[in-house]
């Protein structure tokens, strides 16, 4: 039977009784409204740890958008019964208070890494998710964390997080899960209505239809013809698509000694705003 904690003192007193059984941590953190990629995150903790935790918290400090913050899915029941039926030992569902009992002031600096695609468009978005990561990993000291590819600029900006404070724990990355029509499976996914949710698998066939193309087209040729894709389609705002490399996120200009290229979209359908990236090569 899964545990559920609310308070910061006793998800730490039972993790405490678990390492001093010699019991590995995996954490995944989320911010409720589960779907299959988040279950796949706590399969995969679970297959590599001996007690999986999960935090379900829509942490407000990186929502520049309060709309955005209000509107954001909540589900906590349902959380904890797929947590539950995923193999999941404890979640960990604080209160806004129990995270943030004093106004957080907090500033980190992640240079180039957040000065591009969601760094530009949403300001103030990384600083609060370094605030609630770092938290989180002080409350839980996880020996593994588990992240998705679709946030893959947040996953790289944890990575830099980790490496600044020389935290001990490993950063696992996962591939994105889709639906069988090839949209990557988000919590917004919900906000959409039934022609919305008709239309946004064209986000990722027109990835791949681009990606495809990489021997014949250059960098800027192949953002290009994505963005004259997504024009097409009436009820897509696209506010980047961009081709990096993935180590650095650094836009790529030639495909000469380029080992690690990936595709970003972020684009407007309706009310919601969606993200998606594929691996070039």
């Amino acid at each position: 039977m899964i545990q559920v904690f609310n308070y910061i003192t006793d998800i730490q007193k039972f993790l405490k009784s678990e390492r001093e059984k010699g019991h590995s941590v995996g954490l995944v953190p989320t911010m409720g409204a589960l779907h299959e990629g988040h279950l796949s995150l706590v399969r995969r903790a679970e297959k590599e740890n001996d007690i999986v935790v999960a935090s379900v918290f829509v942490n407000p400090v990186q929502f520049n958008n309060s709309t955005d913050f209000e509107k954001y899915p909540r589900t906590p029941e349902r959380d904890i019964e797929m947590l539950q039926n995923a193999g999941c030992d404890a979640v960990f569902v604080p209160s806004e208070k129990e995270m943030y009992p004093v106004p957080v002031t907090d500033k980190y600096d992640f240079g180039d890494l957040e000065r591009v695609m969601e760094g530009v468009c949403r300001p103030g978005h990384f600083n609060g998710v370094a605030i609630v990561v770092r938290k989180l990993f002080e409350i839980v000291m996880p020996d593994r964390a588990y992240f998705g590819e679709k946030d893959f600029q947040q996953q790289a900006i944890i990575r830099k997080l980790v490496a600044d404070l020389s935290l001990n724990l490993t950063i696992v990355p996962c591939d994105i899960v889709r639906e069988k029509d090839g949209l990557a499976m988000s919590s917004r996914n919900m906000r959409l209505t039934p022609e919305e949710r008709a239309v946004a698998p064209m986000i990722y066939k027109v990835l791949s239809e681009v990606a495809a193309l990489k021997d014949s087209l250059s960098p800027d040729e192949m953002k290009k013809l994505a963005l004259e894709k997504y024009a097409d389609i009436k009820d897509f705002d696209v506010e980047y698509v961009e081709i990096t490399d993935e180590t650095n996120l650094k836009s790529i200009k030639s495909w000469d000694n380029c080992k690690n290229a990936r595709i970003f979209v972020a684009l407007q359908l309706g009310q919601v705003r969606l993200i998606d990236n594929l691996r070039i090569f």
